[in-house]
């Protein structure tokens, strides 16, 4: 097998093997139903409360706020549609941003079908969200702001203290969609003003099909899911025992070693990112130069289309992306990279690497050379480049 260098780590990562061994005994060994009475069901019972616990303490949250889901896409569709149903009565006004996930963008888009009202903020050159048209956009019906903690695509972190105070200040409820935050850097729902957040398992080593919708105590959030009592009646289905206790097992070795990985993974990033500024002519980072998630960093390549780049990266055993996840087999350009001012032909040109700390600084350098390579072949079929280039001669 060919060597293989995986930075799409936003996309999905690897399962530590500390998490599978915690999950393990609950397939085979501890497989009660923790709503059963018995026994033997309290094992399980207790494993989903300890978990609860470990994510509730990360967030410095109570445990009785943290409600697991299938994942975040379903903790963002919880968040936004329940709380809009359960406060439809004072308003029907939601704020989000040009550049959240899809899975808040198209169910705003439901809302919107069903009567509500939806702003959808701009966001600057570096994709952070712009404060002063929030305070603008702020109505008496307002009931809902929406806004990520950290972009999916190109890394920026958002203002969240800030908003989180200026929904507080108005007495709207805010959600943050921290997917790609959550485990990667430090965050107290307390200290920004968080009412709601969503979570994934698998973007911090755990498994898959598992994630968690904070909720804070008194915010009206009805049932999203019918059928049975499960998770304090609020989202009814038989508990995903061994995804909650390998969701614990990787928040607890996120957040124990989080500061190390953060120093290691922001010293590989920018040696990714200043060896290809130094080394690659007409590429431009996307997203905010510093205040960005440590694993991430986005490029934009004039003069190539980023599925071929991305075609090619795969043949020298690279693995990245152009984008989201959920929309990598979109042809049309990213609406991160429009809402941040890219035009078309450069938005194509994206291309998102997304790191561990595994990564080594020698995959770096092949990574480099890889680009390098790949990149001027690519630009010596495109006839824009040639015409780009005979213009400059002149």
């Amino acid at each position: 097998m060919k060597q293989l260098i995986y930075l799409d780590n936003a996309a999905t990562t690897k399962t530590r093997p500390e998490v599978v061994e915690a999950m393990l005994p609950y397939f085979t060994e501890f497989y009660g139903n923790p709503s059963s009475v018995y026994e033997f069901s309290g094992k399980s019972k207790k494993a989903v409360t300890e978990a609860r616990e470990t994510i509730a303490n990360a967030l410095g949250a109570k445990s009785n706020e943290v409600y697991f889901t299938a994942g975040g896409s379903e903790a963002d569709n919880w968040a936004l549609i329940a709380t809009a149903e359960a406060y439809s009565g004072k308003g029907k006004h939601i704020i989000t941003s040009k550049i959240e996930h899809h899975a808040v963008l198209h169910t705003c888009e439901y809302l919107e079908k069903h009567g509500f009202d939806v702003t959808y903020l701009n966001v600057d050159e570096n994709g952070v969200v712009k404060l002063d048209e929030l305070k603008k956009a702020i109505r008496p019906d307002t009931i809902l702001i929406s806004i990520m903690f950290a972009n999916n695509e190109i890394g920026t972190i958002e203002p969240i203290k800030e908003i989180g105070e200026l929904a507080k200040e108005h007495g709207i409820i805010f959600h943050t969609d921290a997917v790609q935050a959550f485990g990667h850097v430090p965050i107290n729902v307390d200290e920004y003003h968080i009412d709601m957040l969503s979570a994934s398992g698998h973007k911090i080593n755990g498994p898959k099909g598992i994630g968690f919708l904070y909720i804070r105590t008194g915010i009206k959030s009805r049932s999203f899911v019918h059928g049975g009592g499960q998770e304090r009646k609020r989202r009814a289905g038989t508990e995903n025992v061994p995804g909650i206790v390998g969701f614990g097992k990787a928040v607890e070795l996120a957040v124990a070693g989080m500061d190390e990985r953060i120093r290691k993974e922001t010293e590989l990033r920018n040696y990714l990112m200043e060896r290809v500024m130094d080394e690659v002519p007409y590429t431009r980072i996307n997203g905010h130069r510093k205040n960005r998630l440590s694993n991430n960093v986005s490029f934009a390549f004039q003069f190539i289309e980023g599925e071929s780049l991305l075609i090619m990266l795969d043949m020298k055993g690279i693995c990245g992306s152009s984008g989201s996840a959920c929309t990598s087999g979109s042809l049309d350009p990213s609406h991160v990279m429009l809402a941040i001012g890219l035009p078309h032909e450069i938005a194509h040109g994206s291309l998102r690497l997304t790191l561990d700390e595994e990564n080594t600084k020698e995959e770096m350098d092949y990574v480099v050379e890889s680009i390098k390579e790949i990149v001027a072949k690519l630009r010596s079929m495109s006839p824009l480049y040639e015409d780009f280039i005979r213009h400059q001669a002149k």
